[in-house]
Formats: structure tokens, C-alpha cells, sequence
């Protein structure tokens, strides 16, 4: 088995012409740095030879010497830093043979069936995609991110990296049809000249990183102008190992691979609206999911019960589930979970007194009701701000928000004030635009992507007065907090779902109009001028 697959494989040809282009760039960089002490000496052995005598020649000789010396001194550096810059790696939940014995059984199956070399190493990563990874790069192990493991050895193959919701969306049929051609990457990777050009681009982007720092600004420079140079044919590189890749799984699962990618589109539908809406609310309290994975089965099959594009996907669940590959799914999807909030809230690494799980059954009471009462909180505390004569809480709302007399724009005015408080008091309190424990992010290193911006204007608005309205239900309209799969937060009265309450806000916070909310109130049981528990 040769492991790197045949030259005349679809798209390796491509790919290593590319490869071998962006090793040029790098030869022609170092002969650029030579160059000055190739003339320099050339310049000192004609002068010991006797060819170059008189002025102005020993002038020039030292002159060129000195500048070969201070190009290779600063080539010298920049070639250095290169190597040993660390370049990114994503953050991921490894997964060790011991915790999934047969989903490596079924990766090493796949390499053998495409005749590529298996992945060094299985990891997982809270987002809906696949990909290879190098980790062979000598700074990890310096860094003593992945010692002693066979994914960071000299020559080792690439870490398989899987989104973990497709471990528990797709069955295992459709894992194997998604990861075939992923796996078969493994082989045009292993080509030495592809190999060298990958990492001669990593320590370059490596390098970039570095020049942020204190004294080593200028070495990002030439890192982003060699990196210009070998951009496209860097890129025509990756499409050539993707080609390579494709065609050499084609005979794996070929047919079952249409239906599975359909259920990656939907994965990532269900599981950007889990993140968005249900997971945010809580990462903003402090608090995590710790089944975020299992909370994506449930809300797709809720968009299957909803959406008939989805139709027929549910009698999927009745085969097996690519999770049950795992010894323990429960402690896979908690450390999944835990890292999703890292990444997308810049939440902490471990859990703690200020960071602690949640399990779905505890979320209306633990989260919902919460959000909901810290909200209408902060909404009387803005009210107090802006010196509004004490009352009732919802009359109170009302009565600030209520155009009188058609006096329409004091009352937009009014809104724009308060909304304008409520996001000052947001900010102080840390909700929503600092994730929880900040500070615990600059530490761990780990890059944030939020996926939200900071709510603002008629949206803050018209969130603090649902909630507010929503305490009150809760505390006199035998009224609930519950959670939606696909919307997150809901109140239900009398066990149903209540989603009309929305436009009667609206008209309140946009028109000044607090008659449809006033009907909404009286419709369900609430009374105004009752008192509503904040905290």
C-alpha cells in the first residue's frame, strides 16, 4: 500500500505543480537574502587574488560585506522566526481510541478501503464541519500542547477533525459517507512537496501573527508579502487536494453521500439556531448547556415537525445514531458543549461557581425565568434613572411609553431615552456584550467568535419590556417559562405556547399605542397595576 496514492490521480498532478510553485517563492526569497553575500564574496577573493587593486574597490568590499552581513543577520532572523512560529490550532475536544474504539475502527476502514494513510488522531469541534489538521509542527510540542501523542511526532498523519453535532444528527451510515472523502485527504497530504508547501504557508502565517508583537513589527511584512506571492497558487494547491480527495472516495458510499449532505445543510441550520437561540441566553447568565449536541437532535426534529422541506427526516432516527460509536456520549457532549462556549461567548475553560452547567430540564426555571426578571430589573432600575414617578411596574412601563394627545414623537423620544439607559446599564452589568468570565479568555488564549452583536436601540427596548410582561404573567396568569428548540425562550399559559405577544409590544414600543397590550394583559389574566417580583 503505497499510502499517497497514484501521480495520476485526479487532481494530484495540479496540486503538486502548485506546491512545487510555492516552494519556488521560498527559493527565490532565500536566494534574495544570498545574493548580497555572493557578491561579497566574490568581491573578498578577487581582491586576495589580486584582480581588484586600488580605489575604490577595498571601500566597496567592505561596504557590500557589511550589507551581505546585516541581510543575512535580518534573513537569518526572519527564516527563524518562520520556523519556529506556532502556527494556529483549532480548539478541539480530543478524542482518544480508549473513549471511541469503534468510530476509530470505522476511520481506519476508510483509509483502508481508499488506500490513504488513517488519521494520526480523532478530535471533535462544536461547529458543523470536517477538515484535516497538522500537528506535527515542532513549536506544539515545544509548547507542550499535544505532548507524548502520535499526532505531534515528525512525519505523523493529519488529526481528523468532526463536528460533533453530526455525531449525534447523522446515523452512522451517513458519518461514514461524510467523512470518506475528508479521510482520503490523508493522501495527497502525505506528498512530500505538498507537505512542504503547506508548511512553509502555516509558518509564514505564523509569522504574521508574531509581528503583533512588542519589537517585532517588522517581521509581519515580508511574511505578508511572501504570502501575497504564493496566495493563489497556495490556493490552487488546496482545490487539488480537494479534487484528489473527492475522487478517490467516490467509490465509498457514493450514492448515500447526496442524502447525507443534505442532512449537513440541516445540521447547520439547527444547530446555528440551537447556538443563537437558546445557548446564548444562557451563556449570557452564567450559565452553560451541557448537551448542546443532544439539544440539536431536538430542535431539528422539532424544524422537521415545522418545516415540510424537512418531511421524512425523522424516520432516520430510528437507525443508529453515529454518537453511539462513543463509549461515553454524555462526557463527549458536556466537553463539546463547554468549548462551544468558549469559542462563541468566551466563556471559561472549567466550569465554576460563576460558570456552571445546565441541564435542559432546568432551563425555563434556570435560565428563562431568570433572563427574564434580571430584564425587567434592569428596565426599573432605567425608569429610575430617568426620575419616572415610582409605581407598578408594567403601569409604570405603560404609562412612560404611552403617547398622549398624538404627541407621537415625545413618546419615540421617550423610547430612544430609555433604550439608550437600558444599554448603558447592560454594559455596566456585563450582559450580552462582555461574555462571562472575560477575563478568564485573555488567559486561555482562545480566539472568540460571538455570534451576536450587542443588542441595541428598539430591539433592547422591546426585549426588557416582553420580559417584564412575561414576569407578570408568570407571577398572576398561571403562566410558565418554557423553551422552544428553534426560538429559545418562551412563555406558555395554561401549558400552550403564547407567541402573540410580540406585535402587541411592538406597538407599544414603536407607536406609543398600549391598547393591544393592554388587551393581551386583560386577555390572559393580568392586571397592571399589580406588583411584579424582579428578582
Amino acid at each position: 500500500m503505497s499510502g499517497i496514492g497514484s501521480i495520476a490521480e485526479v487532481g494530484v498532478p495540479s496540486a503538486r505543480s502548485r506546491a512545487l510553485a510555492v516552494l519556488r517563492v521560498r527559493s527565490r526569497a532565500l536566494a534574495v537574502v544570498l545574493l548580497p553575500a555572493a557578491v561579497a564574496v566574490v568581491l573578498v577573493a578577487a581582491r586576495l587574488t589580486g584582480r581588484l587593486v586600488g580605489d575604490p574597490w577595498p571601500a566597496v568590499t567592505l561596504v557590500v560585506c557589511v550589507v551581505a552581513a546585516l541581510v543575512l543577520f535580518v534573513g537569518g532572523t526572519f527564516a527563524a522566526v518562520v520556523l519556529r512560529a506556532r502556527p494556529a490550532l483549532t480548539p478541539t475536544v480530543p478524542l482518544s481510541e480508549a473513549a471511541a474504539p469503534d468510530l476509530y475502527r470505522l476511520v481506519r476502514d476508510l483509509a483502508d478501503r481508499m488506500d490513504v494513510p488513517a488519521p494520526s488522531a480523532i478530535a471533535l469541534t462544536p461547529d458543523c464541519d470536517s477538515w484535516l489538521e497538522d500537528r506535527t509542527h515542532p513549536a506544539h510540542r515545544r509548547s507542550g500542547m499535544s505532548p507524548g501523542r502520535p499526532e505531534s511526532e515528525p512525519g505523523a498523519a493529519p488529526v481528523l477533525v468532526i463536528g460533533s453535532p453530526f455525531l449525534w444528527w447523522m446515523r452512522v451510515a451517513e458519518l461514514r459517507a461524510v467523512l470518506a472523502p475528508v479521510i482520503a485527504g490523508t493522501g495527497p497530504s502525505a506528498h512530500p512537496d505538498i507537505a512542504d508547501a503547506r508548511g512553509f504557508v502555516r509558518g509564514l502565517d505564523a509569522a504574521v501573527d508574531v509581528g503583533s508583537r512588542r519589537g517585532l513589527g517588522w517581521v509581519a511584512r515580508p511574511a505578508r508579502l511572501l504570502l501575497r506571492l504564493c496566495r493563489v497558487d497556495a490556493a490552487e494547491m488546496e482545490r487539488g487536494v480537494a479534487a484528489a480527495a473527492s475522487d478517490r472516495a467516490q467509490d465509498v458510499d457514493y450514492g448515500l453521500r447526496i442524502t447525507a449532505q443534505e442532512q449537513v445543510g440541516l445540521a447547520y441550520a439547527g444547530w446555528d439556531r440551537l447556538l443563537t437561540r437558546v445557548a446564548l441566553p444562557a451563556w449570557r447568565m452564567g450559565r452553560w448547556p451541557a448537551r448542546l449536541d443532544a439539544g440539536v437532535v431536538s430542535a431539528l426534529t422539532e424544524l422537521s415537525r415545522r418545516d415540510r422541506l424537512a418531511e421524512g427526516f425523522t424516520s432516520r432516527l430510528g437507525e443508529r445514531p453515529a454518537c453511539d460509536l462513543l463509549e461515553q456520549p454524555g462526557a463527549v457532549d458536556e466537553a463539546a458543549s463547554l468549548l462551544a462556549a468558549r469559542l462563541f461567548h468566551g466563556g471559561p475553560a472549567e466550569a465554576g461557581p460563576q460558570w456552571s452547567p445546565v441541564d435542559w430540564a432546568e432551563y425555563p426555571e434556570q435560565v428563562v425565568d431568570r433572563k427574564w426578571r434580571l430584564e425587567a430589573a434592569r428596565l426599573h432600575a432605567a425608569l429610575d434613572a430617568l426620575a419616572v414617578p415610582a409605581g407598578p411596574p408594567v403601569e409604570r412601563v405603560l404609562g412612560y411609553l404611552t403617547a398622549t394627545g398624538g404627541q407621537g414623537a415625545e413618546a419615540a423620544a421617550r423610547g430612544e431615552s430609555l433604550a439608550g439607559c437600558l444599554a448603558r446599564e447592560e454594559r455596566s452589568a456585563g450582559g450580552g456584550a462582555e461574555p462571562a468570565g472575560g477575563s478568564a479568555r485573555a488567559s486561555d488564549a482562545v480566539l472568540l467568535f460571538p455570534l451576536q452583536e450587542p443588542r441595541s436601540g428598539r430591539d433592547l427596548l422591546t426585549d426588557h419590556v416582553t420580559a417584564l410582561v412575561c414576569c407578570a404573567a408568570v407571577d398572576s396568569a398561571r403562566a410558565e417559562p418554557g423553551l422552544d428548540w428553534l426560538d429559545g425562550p418562551v412563555l406558555r399559559v395554561a401549558g400552550e405556547r403564547r407567541s402573540d405577544l410580540a406585535p402587541s409590544v411592538l406597538c407599544l414600543v414603536e407607536d406609543g399605542d398600549p391598547e393591544p397590550l393592554r388587551a393581551w394583559l386583560a386577555k390572559i389574566g393580568v392586571r397592571p397595576e399589580k406588583p411584579v417580583r424582579l428578582v
